[in-house]
């Protein structure tokens, strides 16, 4: 297993170092390496298809840009997918599309349900169109709690919000994605 993870961040500075130095074969490779990935992440939070595509072009260009500041303290595809995030929120944000309700808020819309409960016969292409179609800011902080990982104490810091309204996102997102999949 440790020979396997040395092999891979070998391989990884090569491309780096490679692509750095202007070989342009490198520079495909690590483009073709993570860009499904990268646009899945994308995806999830901006649905848009065409949009999504613009964020993706702007990543890579940021990628290539920045591919000097790479310190290898982290694996490249988390250093991308991190510089994929944050372009993503930033092209939220200039669209001002991502609205946030407060717990009070929340709780007088009358939503609160059960735990979410998603019935195993739906397929994966079911969840994310519906997740497609939640409220802006239900989707990103759900996407970036249960599918990129963060903690909601991150998701705060990231987006400018309480932890709290992080949380009452989520919970949101999820009783609403719950509600439409139930339909």
């Amino acid at each position: 297993m440790q020979t396997l993870n040395n092999l891979q961040i070998i391989e990884e500075q090569k491309l780096v170092r490679q692509s750095l130095e202007g070989d342009s074969r490198a520079q495909m490779r690590l483009y073709r390496k993570y860009v499904q990935a990268m646009f899945n992440t994308v995806i999830r939070m901006v649905p848009n298809r065409m949009d999504a595509e613009d964020i993706i072009q702007e990543v890579f260009v940021k990628v290539f840009q920045k591919l000097n500041h790479f310190r290898g303290e982290s694996t490249l595809g988390a250093w991308i997918k991190r510089i994929t995030i944050n372009t993503t929120l930033n092209f939220i944000r200039q669209r001002k599309e991502m609205v946030f309700m407060e717990n009070e808020e929340f709780e007088r819309t009358n939503l609160v349900m059960n735990e979410t409960q998603v019935d195993p016969e739906f397929t994966m292409q079911q969840v994310h169109n519906q997740i497609k179609k939640l409220p802006q800011g239900c989707r990103v902080v759900l996407n970036l709690f249960l599918l990129e990982g963060y903690q909601h104490k991150e998701i705060a810091s990231i987006l400018n919000i309480s932890e709290s309204t992080s949380k009452t996102q989520y919970r949101r997102g999820k009783q609403l994605l719950a509600k439409e999949l139930r339909k």
